[in-house]
């Protein structure tokens, strides 16, 4: 057997030592110079302020006073690195200066007996506060001042109310449950979106002129939402509160709107209203669970017009105990009385469909039974 052995011409040996000469170069061309610079070597990482541009609360950084356990004095960015157990006598965070941000870094704030509020403002405004629970504190568990913005904040089973602020506040996406007062206190000018209320053992939401939008009170001792002054309040829904599922009480020059919200199964009215507001597109069911005359919406002031509203297997559809109002466009059914209106409203006619003796329907077509063509006809089905 003849070894094998192997045959290059004279060619193919050139092409080879050239692969092998380009593949050297580009291999010490890759590792740099073998002599490193004249002089010390630089850091290259960058420096802790750029890193993490905030200050972390803690008793060097923030240190308290006789009233905080924490007390911020300098504008700036601030987080939590932990849990924070408060002590007897003192707030947990306080700010004392103007345009401040806290970061709760998903931590929690917890009070002891003897303890003041979770996070509070002294002199401030302008406070930004997120992402944490507040609980257990003997005051409120967050009460800021003007133009705070909190977000995403739990406060849950303190002694005071669970989130109060100072006018045109924005609070977004927070929870307010288990507290001794009211959930949420906000005032002039303040918007509220994506909040709940629960169990609080007042009011769900104490509103002065505010906007409210998509946010949720359910087994509140008092209303959902306690509308004082003015407002506006959106897509929200009220449910099992202990008194209303929304008080608008309004006066003078001043006027609500509430729009498309649904309240039920509250112990008195779906939605009382004192006077010069809208009240449109409600669906209001099943309320007046602790009270004999509970109604879907009852109206107890002057100039407001009711339209569009839906309110079923109430003790009261819709009761107007004062004249002056513009009621049109509603339905009401199953309700022990659908209407209450005194004299001198201006009504759009009231047709009654509870039996409306329709033929069945199948197929593309069919005549109209609402026995009216006003289109600003309220019913009875």
């Amino acid at each position: 057997m003849h070894p094998i052995t192997s045959r290059r011409s004279p060619a193919s040996a050139i092409v080879v030592a050239s692969l092998i000469c380009t593949a050297g170069a580009a291999v010490g061309f890759g590792a740099g110079p073998l002599n490193p610079p004249v002089g010390p070597v630089a850091p290259t990482a960058k420096p802790i302020a750029e890193v993490e541009p905030r200050t972390a609360i803690n008793a060097a950084n923030t240190p308290g006073d006789a009233d905080s356990l924490f007390r911020i004095t300098q504008p700036g960015s601030y987080y939590l690195t932990g849990n924070v157990t408060g002590v007897a006598g003192k707030s947990g965070i306080e700010v004392a200066v103007d345009n401040v941000s806290i970061d709760l870094n998903g931590f929690t704030l917890t009070g002891v007996t003897g303890s003041l509020a979770g996070v509070t403002t002294s002199i401030s405004t302008a406070t930004r506060l997120n992402n944490g629970t507040v609980q257990g504190w003997e005051d409120d568990g967050v009460r800021l001042s003007d133009f705070a913005v909190v977000t995403r904040v739990t406060t849950r089973d303190n002694v005071g109310g669970g989130i109060n602020v100072g006018q045109s506040a924005v609070v977004t996406d927070c929870i307010a449950e288990g507290n001794d007062e009211q959930g949420f206190v906000a005032n002039a000018g303040s918007a509220l979106t994506s909040c709940v209320a629960r169990n609080n053992t007042l009011d769900g939401f104490v509103l002065n002129a505010c906007t409210v939008t998509g946010c949720t009170a359910r087994v509140n001792g008092g209303s959902g939402f306690a509308l004082q002054t003015a407002g506006v309040l959106s897509s929200c829904s009220g449910s099992s509160n202990s008194d209303n599922g929304a008080t608008i009480a309004t006066s003078g020059a001043f006027s609500s709107l509430v729009v498309d919200c649904a309240f039920s199964s509250n112990g008195a009215d779906g939605i009382s209203v004192s006077g010069n507001s809208t009240i449109r597109g409600c669906t209001l069911t099943g309320n007046g669970t602790g009270a004999a005359t509970g109604a879907g919406l009852r109206i107890a002031g002057s100039d407001c017009r009711i339209e569009g509203n839906h309110c079923t297997d109430n003790e009261r559809g819709i009761l107007a105990s004062a004249a002056g109002n513009f009621i049109v466009r509603n339905t009401c059914a199953g309700n022990t009385t659908n209407w209450e209106l005194v004299a001198n409203n201006v009504v759009g006619p009231i047709v009654d469909r509870t039996a409306p003796a329709s033929a069945a329907i199948l197929g593309n077509a069919a005549p109209s039974s609402l026995g009216t063509t006003d289109p600003n006809a309220n019913f009875s089905y």
